[in-house]
């Protein structure tokens, strides 16, 4: 009897695990089993111990899937021990002591940057820390350029901050070292610049599928090309 592994979703900033339903549907269909947990976004080591947690508890195989900061998340948490591979889309791609922002901070700047609006939040025993979403009016642009308008209009306004000290904090560990990755790049991102996937998705060896005309919002668009790389993912690390 073969184990197939359960793909494991982690969705990024601006979103929730909803972004995955096309997704999930796809690989349902293929009989692939899936499991979307909420990402909390509030700090990269923090986030990347509730991924791995989650992951731990999984009976079987897993092969960890990170959407935009996503990525980061998987890149750390998928040194657990039951991880076979990882599936970075639209993703960052981080090395062990690298932050997010000394990544994207070798290319150009995607106009995410420009187009961020700070909140805060309160933190026990101490000051309130700040967390960013995109303004509402940039969202459709940045975020899911080819998504059909009123979709966009619904997740402008449903968007789960991100802590800006994410940005900031240094991938304790790249799992991407010791196991097999897979990447796809969304040619049209403007949230991150296409250059910024594509090096960190060479620099891992990860084999690389590139959707020309595609946003950010790619799980969302092209749901059966994300399921689809998935697919190639989970069969490829399938023990008989």
């Amino acid at each position: 009897m073969s184990t197939t592994p359960t793909a494991l979703l982690v969705h990024g900033a601006f979103a929730d695990a909803g972004s995955w339903s096309g997704v999930i549907a796809e690989l349902q269909n293929q009989g692939i089993p899936v499991l979307a947990p909420p990402n909390p976004l509030r700090g990269l080591a923090s986030d990347a111990a509730y991924i791995a947690s989650v992951a731990a508890q999984i009976d079987g195989p897993v092969v960890l899937v990170g959407h935009s900061y996503g990525g980061a998340l998987i890149t750390v948490a998928g040194t657990t021990e039951n991880v076979v591979g990882l599936v970075y889309v639209a993703a960052y791609v981080p090395e062990q002591g690298e932050s997010l922002g000394e990544l994207q901070g070798r290319f150009p700047l995607a106009p995410l940057g420009a187009n961020l609006k700070q909140w805060t939040y309160p933190v026990e025993g101490g000051e309130p820390a700040v967390e960013v979403t995109i303004e509402a009016a940039a969202f459709p642009e940045i975020f899911a350029a080819d998504v059909p308008a009123p979709v966009t209009k619904v997740l402008a306004v449903a968007q789960r901050p991100l802590a800006a000290a994410a940005f900031t904090e240094q991938a304790a560990a790249a799992a991407w070292r010791t196991k097999p990755s897979w990447a796809l790049v969304a040619g049209a991102d403007e949230a991150i610049n296409p250059d910024v996937q594509r090096f960190g998705a060479e620099r891992a060896g990860a084999k690389v599928v590139e959707l020309a005309g595609a946003s950010h919002a790619v799980a969302v668009s092209q749901p059966k090309a994300v399921a689809d790389l998935i697919h190639d993912a989970v069969r490829a690390t399938t023990e008989d």
